[in-house]
């Protein structure tokens, strides 16, 4: 009896292995090692930016080809970053002194100047019936008088203003009353010593300018070539054109009150049709005694 009860015994330990309870314990424990794998695997998919990542025989099957070295792969990433962060670098490269940028404010072009004529109405009812200005020795003012607003000045630049007065043609004329007309007498006299007359504000900003009213009411006209007083010597009977220009301060080393304006990128030149004139050493048409009573 003690011996069945040994061989019982021996055979319950020799066959514990393939035991309800020892299939059962080794079903569970088969079941979490599946269960802590998926976890795993699940958590490298959630961390791979590639996808799930498996040995090598897996990454073949599915044509894919692990990277042979891990550095390498660090690197990569670290290139990726940086791509997509270099906008910000192109950003600022287009900021660099080689760079199309905005024009600064003490560039601006001189396209953008503006010069207004003020007193236009005046000045086209005169040319209407022919404007005729007086000149004398002793110089005069001319009426209407030269007023003009500017506009589109760089508000920290420097500008000189200045005016002169040009001839329309080379032509000479004089005045037939039985016709009421002026009509051409001949070529134009020999030219007469340029004169360009300087506002006195100048030198100013175009943030002054712009402020004001640019008048040129001081301005004087003679018929003597030997003048020293710095008006401006026209001939009678010749039409002639008035000028405004705006010449920054870069522009003005040849600025000269006995040169002609300088020329260049930096000069601006403005005139009107409505303010062309004939000048006379006394009015000629009846129509204009009106001026005279005006002055």
């Amino acid at each position: 009896m003690s011996e069945r009860r040994r061989s019982a015994v021996a055979l319950s330990s020799r066959a514990h292995a393939f035991s309800v309870e020892a299939l059962i314990g080794s079903n569970k424990k088969r079941k979490l090692r599946d269960w802590e794998e998926k976890g795993l695997d699940l958590s490298m998919e959630a961390l791979s930016p590639a996808g799930p990542l498996g040995d090598a025989e897996d990454a073949g099957a599915h044509g894919l080809e692990p990277h042979p070295d891990s550095e390498q792969s660090t690197g990569s990433d670290s290139e990726v970053l940086t791509e997509r962060t270099s906008c910000s670098f192109d950003t600022h490269a287009d900021l660099g002194p080689g760079a199309a940028g905005p024009v600064p404010a003490a560039m601006s072009s001189m396209e953008e100047i503006q010069v207004e004529l003020q007193c236009a109405d005046l000045w086209k009812r005169f040319h209407d019936i022919g404007t005729e200005m007086i000149i004398t020795k002793a110089g005069r003012r001319m009426f209407p008088a030269m007023r003009v607003k500017i506009t589109g000045l760089d508000p920290h630049q420097q500008y000189y203003i200045a005016m002169d007065i040009v001839p329309v043609d080379n032509k000479r004329y004089r005045y037939v009353y039985h016709s009421s007309k002026w009509m051409v007498a001949g070529n134009a006299d020999s030219p007469v010593p340029p004169r360009v007359y300087i506002h006195p504000d100048s030198l100013a900003s175009g943030d002054t300018w712009m402020r004001q009213v640019v008048s040129f009411d001081k301005l004087k006209l003679t018929n003597n070539e030997l003048d020293d007083q710095g008006h401006i010597i026209l001939h009678s009977m010749h039409k002639y054109q008035p000028r405004v220009h705006v010449i920054r301060k870069d522009f003005s080393s040849d600025l000269s009150p006995t040169k002609p304006v300088p020329v260049g990128d930096g000069v601006k030149t403005f005139n009107f049709p409505e303010t062309v004139f004939t000048t006379v050493t006394a009015y000629q048409k009846p129509t204009q005694h009106c001026k005279a009573i005006i002055l």
